[in-house]
This record gives C-alpha cells, structure tokens and sequence, in this order.
C-alpha cells in the first residue's frame, strides 16, 4: 500500500461490517490509526481482529449521545485528535408506506439521520485543522423505490447535511463530503429479510436492477472513502461521489 493516510487517525462510526469495515482494514493497510465502533461487542471485536494494526473498538449506538460523548472521550484520551471521520452508521430498514409503524420509522431515523448529525456535532472539539468528514448516503436519495420511503429520506437528509456541514466547517480547513454507493453485497439484506432466500433474492433483483448487473463490493466503496480521506481529494468539498453502477443515471 501507499502510505496515504500516515499517521493519522481515522475514526468509522459501523465500523465492524459491511462496508465500515472494508473500509476501516483499508484505511489500516494505508498508515492510519483506526477506531471503529459498533453496538454488539463479539462483532466489534472480531472486526478488530481482522483489521489489526492495533485497531481499537468502541461498543456505541450513534443514536445515543451519551455514546458518542464517551466514545470522543476514549478516542481523544487514546490517539488525541481526528484527522479523518466517517459517519457510516445506519440501518436498513424497509415496509410500504401503509405498514410502516412509528417504531421502524424512529429506530431508522434515530441512527441514520440523527445520529450522522450528532456524530459529527459531538466530534467538532477533536477534529483537526484539515480533517476529512465523510458521510455515507444511497443512491436512493434521489430516487423513488417501492417500501423505501423512510430510508431513502434519511439518505436525502444526509446529502443535504453534507453541504450545510460543508459550509459550517469551511473556516476550520475541514472538509465535508458525501460517499453515496448504490446496493452493496453486505449483510444488510440479511437483516431487511426475514429468511436467507429472502435475502438472496433480494440481492439477486438489486443486482439485476443495477445497469452493470451486479451489486458493489464492500472494497469498491473503502476504495473512494480513501480517495475522500486522503489529500488527493484536497479540491473536493460538499460534494457527492457516486458509486452505484449506473443505477442513478443511467
């Protein structure tokens, strides 16, 4: 590996699977210091084990402020300051409209749009001049899909709080930017289904829904959040990188 992120220390709220933890053994593999956090702790450890490069775990809910203080409290008092942030923390949760109750609605919001907020608000003091925030969002957020209605409008929430937080942070040397993949072959289908045939077929109608056929791999997308983390993308700010296979624009 180059090298790019020497030194500095990134931090990947969901960080244990998926996509958060691709990128996380990147940003390792890269030089970088990496805290991952996660709420069930023999996952969280596990994906510290994989990661290695003396890798630390944090058990949060980013829902929770109570959290998210302890969590900054740990990560400053370990490796000081932030050079790198990425709010990757999310659920998937999916219902048509007309059963969709007020707890999916709350536990949906709860993590992906307020707790993207509040990771980023409550990391203020710790990030450094210069840092790199990186927030995922989904190609949904511009688009209309079937039992998608509470997901994809977090998703929109987060683009729009990439540039309001883009704004915001200007003064300060930090850049804000928006990672948003189309589907990605994680184990979040796993939790939306309620079987592993469901599941599958759900991979499989999201992947042939897709103009290249297939879904993303989770190191496709630890790929660009490098990209974003790293001083090449030093002229990027408020910005959104796609990575959906075409899905929304073609």
């Amino acid at each position: 590996m180059s090298g790019k992120l020497h030194n500095k220390t990134a931090m990947i709220t969901g960080g244990s699977a998926g996509i958060g933890l691709a990128t996380a053994k990147r940003f390792a593999a890269e030089g970088a210091r990496v805290v991952i956090t996660g709420r069930n702790a023999a996952t969280l450890d596990k994906a510290v084990q994989e990661i290695g490069h003396g890798a630390l775990g944090v058990q949060a809910d980013s829902a929770s402020l109570e959290d998210l203080d302890q969590l900054y409290h740990t990560v400053s008092s370990t490796f000081g300051g932030i050079d790198v942030l990425v709010a990757n923390a999310a659920v998937y949760v999916l219902g048509p409209l007309a059963d969709f109750t007020e707890a999916m609605f709350d536990r949906q919001s709860n993590v992906n749009f307020k707790g993207t907020f509040f990771t980023v608000q409550k990391a203020l003091p710790y990030l450094k001049e210069g840092a790199s925030v990186i927030l995922l969002s989904s190609v949904v957020n511009g688009m209309g899909v079937p039992n998608h209605a509470s997901y994809a409008a977090t998703k929109a929430a987060i683009r729009s709080l990439g540039r309001s937080f883009a704004v915001e942070l200007l003064g300060r040397g930090i850049r804000v930017n928006v990672l948003t993949p189309g589907p990605v072959d994680t184990n979040v289908f796993d939790q939306a289904a309620a079987t592993k045939e469901e599941a599958s077929a759900m991979k499989k109608a999201m992947g042939d829904f897709t103009p290249l056929k297939r879904l993303g791999r989770p190191e496709e997308i630890a790929g660009a959040a490098l990209y974003l983390a790293s001083d090449e993308s030093a002229f990027m700010i408020g910005a959104e990188l796609l990575l959906d296979g075409g899905l929304g624009s073609l």
